[in-house]
């Protein structure tokens, strides 16, 4: 089974005008100020991504400035309510959300879901990797998954909420290895921080995440990658894929940017303009190598369509593994 979805400059002068401006000045903001939500603890992927975007905007001159708000729990369950029913009209706020976002309005039956927002930019795409302790008895993805296949309930994998991403890839090992999903030994994490914690401190057996948010404590030798679930490697990254190992699951979390529900066409496009204003930029785009992400870069009715197909998508994968 395959579940891979798919997949800064503002010029820092102007050409002198007949009024004389100097060589240096710069257009005005985009937007003065933006609200930046984010539904999930400090130190994961949304997280990282809303501040890189903060970064990026502020250096490129494209915002003049950002409030944040975290709100954490349940794959964005806990705080999407909360964002919506707050930020309703406002043309200046932004959720941060994505791939997991889907899978965890169906798992949870949320009244409220990534349904009820807007559309505004898919950014990037990040292919999950598979670690353990550095200690593990689990040197190789073979040993590991025949540990998983001997006993799924024995073998915990920490990762983000409940139905999302990293939820899922689990339950398709599972079924490829010919155990039962439902038999997931699955221990959810709000934020990335905590499930990295849990991994290094051999509370659980495995860990899934996005590359990113465990590069760090790979490259120190805290854990060890045994495999990653793109289509192919990550680049500069030496670890096999899946596939290359002989089982056929692919996956990667996409992540972006949504408006509040009420807001004016106007309103869309303006934060559509922004965020492919920041797209363009060289800031972002040292940002997408130095952190692995890969561009799929969405905005307008394309990633209005695109969210549509993959909440039906996940649907049906979840229904498969008996996990909505």
């Amino acid at each position: 089974m395959n579940m891979n979805r798919r997949r800064f400059a503002i010029a820092a002068g102007l050409a002198p005008l007949a009024a004389g401006l100097p060589r240096w000045a710069s257009a005005a903001p985009q937007f003065e100020s933006i609200n930046m939500f984010i539904p999930a603890a400090p130190g994961g992927g949304w997280d990282t991504t809303g501040r890189v975007i903060e970064q990026v905007c502020r250096a490129a001159g494209l915002v003049s400035g950002f409030q944040f708000e975290n709100v954490g729990g349940a794959g964005g369950m806990v705080g999407l309510p909360k964002f919506v029913g707050q930020r309703k009209g406002q043309g200046n706020a932004l959720l941060v959300g994505g791939s997991v976002m889907v899978g965890a309005g169906i798992a949870n039956k949320s009244p409220i879901t990534i349904k009820d927002v807007v559309p505004i930019a898919r950014l990037t795409e990040e292919a999950g990797v598979i670690v353990v302790p550095a200690n593990s008895p689990h040197k190789t993805w073979k040993d590991f998954a025949a540990a998983l296949k001997a006993n799924p309930k024995g073998t915990s994998v920490a990762g983000g909420s409940a139905g999302g991403t990293d939820h899922l890839l689990l339950g398709m090992l599972l079924k490829n290895l010919g155990a039962n999903p439902k038999d997931a030994a699955y221990v959810a994490f709000a934020g990335g921080g905590a499930a990295v914690a849990a991994v290094i401190g051999g509370q659980v057996a495995a860990g899934i995440s996005g590359y990113s948010e465990f590069a760090e404590h790979i490259k120190s030798g805290r854990l060890r990658a045994i495999a990653v679930s793109g289509n192919a490697r990550i680049p500069g990254v030496d670890v096999p894929t899946l596939k290359e190992m002989g089982t056929p699951v692919a996956t990667a979390n996409w992540r972006g940017v949504f408006g509040a529900p009420g807001i004016s066409p106007a309103q869309v496009k303006a934060l559509g303009d922004l965020m492919t204003a920041m797209r363009n930029s060289a800031q972002w785009k040292e940002q997408l190598e130095q952190r692995k992400w890969v561009d799929v870069f969405l905005a307008g009715d394309a990633f209005v369509k695109d969210v549509a197909e993959d909440i039906a998508d996940t649907e049906a994968v979840m229904k498969e593994l008996g996990l909505a």
